[in-house]
């Protein structure tokens, strides 16, 4: 039986533990037997308090060994503390899969199994990780990243994507399928973290801004000139400008453009529709000014997106 330790510091997520955790305890359904052992673990034991002010109970570290150790995200400060680092080696050493969740990927840092590897953690979080660790190669987008016997995912429920693609290396896809047909979540997630970070930076507070950045998304093949989206916000041209900016920080072209790059994203993940049919399909008017505004956004061109979430689901 493969033996999983999820370990905790003061201050943990819940759904960084709660998700990949559910996860695996559906396998035993899913294949009709119980494959996988499965631990909450922290340095000292006892009863960790989450972020959320939920006491979760775990067991002590001890002499316990693992096959597989997942660091659980939550507050930072406390999982570097010195012990915490002195247990993540520890276990660390032992283990044949060693994974974080989030900002888990922090402590996995302290260990130094990061140095010289690819790793992600949560958007948010994904620019201080690299300046911290700059040894580490931070891919902020990736759902999740494996890179050898050393696994990192983003944010939160990106933990419940982790558990799956593990799930899938170890039984095969059939059970991960139908595990995560148990969940009610995607098989594989569409697009990378880019997708929530640029929308929410996006999410206006008025209901005529939302209209107009709706009526967009649901418009992206069209052309949608300002005229356009401040008759449907129905507001004047210099009104619609002046509280576009204000409560999005961007002009409505750029916007637009964004929401092209990331739709576009969505479709690439995919990695079967041809580049051209996309930058149409989005609107786009060629596959240069997709190309064009991907390097701006991102930094990267499509060819080489698409390249990377090939990478990241392979591991």
């Amino acid at each position: 039986m493969h033996r999983i330790g999820f370990f905790v510091c003061h201050g943990h997520d819940v759904l960084d533990l709660g998700g990949p955790l559910s996860a695996f305890n559906q396998v035993a359904t899913a294949a009709g037997h119980t494959p996988y052992d499965l631990h909450v673990i922290s340095q000292p034991g006892g009863p960790v308090l989450g972020n959320s002010g939920l006491p979760i109970e775990t067991r002590p570290i001890g002499r316990r060994t693992f096959d597989t150790v997942v660091f659980v995200g939550g507050d930072i400060d406390p999982m570097q503390a010195s012990e915490n680092i002195a247990a993540a080696r520890k276990l660390s050493a032992k283990a044949l899969r060693v994974a974080s969740v989030c900002t888990g990927a922090f402590l996995l840092a302290e260990t130094g199994l990061l140095d010289g590897r690819r790793a992600t953690t949560h958007w948010q979080y994904a620019a201080r990780l690299q300046s911290r660790f700059p040894l580490t190669k931070v891919e902020g987008d990736s759902i999740y990243i494996a890179d050898g016997r050393i696994w990192t995912s983003a944010g939160i429920a990106s933990g419940i994507d982790l558990a799956l693609a593990m799930i899938e290396r170890d039984m095969g896809p059939e059970i991960a399928r139908a595990v995560s047909r148990l969940l009610v979540v995607p098989y594989r997630r569409p697009g990378g973290q880019s997708q929530f970070s640029a929308m929410s930076q996006m999410e206006p507070e008025s209901d005529r801004i939302r209209i107009a950045l709706n009526f967009a998304r649901e418009h992206l093949a069209e052309a949608l000139p300002v005229e356009r989206l401040a008759d449907a916000a129905r507001l004047s041209l210099r009104q619609f400008g002046r509280a576009f900016r204000r409560e999005t920080g961007e002009t409505p072209a750029k916007a637009v453009e964004r929401l092209r790059v990331e739709a576009a994203r969505l479709r690439l993940q995919d990695g079967s529709e041809p580049i051209e049919q996309i930058a149409l399909a989005v609107g786009f008017t060629d596959p240069e000014r997709m190309r064009r505004a991907f390097v701006k956004l991102h930094g990267h061109p499509p060819q080489s997106i698409r390249r990377q979430s090939r990478l990241s689901g392979k591991g």
